[in-house]
C-alpha cells in the first residue's frame, strides 16, 4: 500500500528520490514510471456533470457535496482490484495517460463549469473519445491472461458507472443513504459512507460479487467472530469457499484537530499490505488517502468536475477513470474523521491481518488505549444489539444511532 520513494517539491508535486523505497513486494531504486504506474492504475472517482437525473431529485451532477461518496467509491474499487486481479496488476496504458499540470484540481472545477455553459450556449460540446479501440486494445495483450484481466478492469469501473443501474455507483448509493436520512446534495461523512459500500455490496446481485463481503467495525471495534460469520456466509448452496471481506473501521484521530501523534499510526497502517486506504480529506474536503512520503499524505482527489461516461458502451473511454498524478499534503491538515479499510482473501488472511494489525496498533499507540481493536467473540456476546437487518429496514436502529452520531462529527459542505 506505500508510496514513499519521492522526495517534496511543493505542497501538490512530487519528485523522485535519490534512493530506493519499497512498495508493497517489490522494492523500486528511484524507479519514478514503477511508482506512476502503479498510482496511475489506481481507478479514480471524481465529480461526473450531465449524468442521468438522480431520482427523487433535480440533480444530474455531483459537484460540491459527493466527494466522500467517490472516495469511499475508490477505497471499494481498490479492494475489487486486488479480488479480482491482485496486488501485482497494472493497466498496461497507465503511463501513456496524459499528466496533468501542476494547478489545482479545484479551481479547474471552476473553470470546467464556466466552459460548460459557453459550449452550451455556442452548442458545443468537447468529446473524449479513447486514442485506441478496445479491440485493438486485445490484439496487444500476449495471453489469455491478460486479456482476461482487462475484461475485470472495465467490468470493475462499469460498477461504479454514473447510472441507476449500476451497482456501487452514486444514483445506487444515495438510495441507501436514504435510509440512514440522507438524500441527494447532502454531506456524507466517512464514517455514513462505510455503512452504504456496506449495505451496497451485501445487496448486490451480481454472480461475480458472491464471493466478497464487507464489515464496518462498531464503536471503534473488530468482532473477529462477527467477521468470521460474514465470511463464511455463502449466498450460493453449491459454494463452500469462505469470503473476502474488507474491513471498514470508522475512526478519529483527535478531537477538533488531527492529534500529531497518531502520525506513525497512520503511516503504519498505510504500510501494511492488507491495507486499502484511507476514506479522509482535511476539513471542507475529502480524499482518498493511498500511501505517504515522509511527514505527508499521498492522495487521489475526486474534486474534479469530468463529463458522464457511459459505461454501458462496450468500448467506453478508461483515461478518466485514472488519476494521471499523485497529490500531496501534510499530516497536519488531515480532518481527524476517517475510515480505514483492509482486504483480506480469505478467514486465514483475516486472522493473520487481525495479528499484524494488533501488533502494529500497540507499537503505534502512545496512549494507554489503541485507537481501534480486534477482540474475539460476537458483538452480541459484550451485550451489543446485533447489526443484523431485514429487507424492510436496511439500517438497524444501532447502526442509525451510531450513523447519526458520527455525522454530526465529520466534514462540513464545500
Amino acid at each position: 500500500m506505500i508510496f514513499c520513494h519521492l522526495l517534496r517539491k511543493d505542497e501538490n508535486e512530487l519528485l523522485p528520490a535519490r534512493s530506493g523505497c519499497t512498495i508493497e513486494d517489490h522494492v523500486i531504486a528511484g524507479n519514478v514510471e514503477e511508482f506512476r504506474k502503479d498510482f496511475i492504475s489506481r481507478i479514480w472517482l471524481t465529480y461526473r456533470e450531465e449524468f442521468p437525473q438522480i431520482e427523487g431529485s433535480a440533480l444530474t451532477t455531483d459537484c460540491g457535496w459527493g466527494c466522500t461518496l467517490r472516495t469511499g467509491q475508490m477505497l471499494l474499487a481498490q479492494g475489487l482490484i486486488l479480488h479480482f486481479l491482485g496486488r501485482a496488476w497494472t493497466w498496461p496504458d497507465a503511463l501513456n495517460i496524459e499528466n496533468s499540470d501542476s494547478e489545482s484540481w479545484t479551481s479547474n472545477t471552476v473553470k470546467k463549469f464556466t466552459a460548460s455553459f459557453e459550449a452550451s450556449l455556442s452548442g458545443e460540446r468537447e468529446l473524449k473519445t479513447p486514442t485506441i479501440s478496445l479491440k485493438e486494445k486485445m490484439e496487444r495483450y500476449s495471453d489469455d491472461r491478460e486479456m482476461q484481466n482487462e475484461i475485470y478492469h472495465r467490468k470493475i469501473i462499469s460498477w461504479f458507472g454514473d447510472s441507476p443501474l449500476a451497482l456501487f455507483g452514486l444514483h445506487q448509493l444515495i438510495e441507501y443513504g436514504k435510509k440512514s436520512g440522507k438524500k441527494a446534495g447532502d454531506w456524507y461523512g466517512p464514517a455514513v459512507v462505510a455503512h452504504i459500500l456496506r449495505k451496497a455490496v451485501e445487496e448486490a446481485r451480481h454472480p461475480d460479487l458472491k464471493g466478497i463481503t464487507i464489515y464496518v467495525a462498531q464503536d471503534c471495534t473488530v468482532y473477529s467472530s462477527d467477521v468470521i460469520d460474514k465470511q463464511c456466509t455463502s449466498m450460493a448452496s453449491d459454494n463452500t469457499n469462505d469470503k473476502a471481506v474488507i474491513i471498514l473501521v470508522p475512526v478519529r484521530l483527535g478531537g477538533e484537530r488531527t492529534n500529531a501523534d497518531y502520525l506513525d499510526f497512520v503511516k503504519g497502517i498505510l504500510s501494511l499490505e492488507y491495507c486499502v486506504g484511507i476514506i479522509g480529506g482535511k476539513p471542507k474536503q475529502s480524499y482518498y488517502f493511498a500511501g505517504f512520503q515522509d511527514d505527508s499524505l499521498i492522495y487521489m482527489d475526486p474534486h474534479y468536475c469530468q463529463s458522464f461516461v457511459d459505461v454501458s458502451i462496450k468500448d467506453f473511454p478508461l483515461e478518466t477513470f485514472h488519476c494521471p498524478s499523485p497529490k500531496k499534503m501534510s499530516f497536519r491538515k488531515m480532518d481527524p474523521s476517517c475510515t480505514i479499510g483492509f482486504y483480506c482473501r480469505n478467514v486465514q488472511d483475516f486472522k493473520r491481518a487481525s495479528e499484524e494489525i494488533t501488533k502494529m496498533l500497540k507499537i503505534s499507540s502512545k496512549e494507554k488505549y489503541p485507537l481501534f481493536t480486534f477482540v474475539n467473540g460476537h458483538s452480541r456476546d459484550y451485550d451489543f444489539t446485533s447489526t443484523t437487518t431485514n429487507e424492510e429496514d436496511l439500517f438497524s436502529e444501532d447502526e442509525k444511532k451510531r450513523i447519526k452520531r458520527f455525522s454530526t462529527e465529520e466534514f462540513v459542505l464545500l
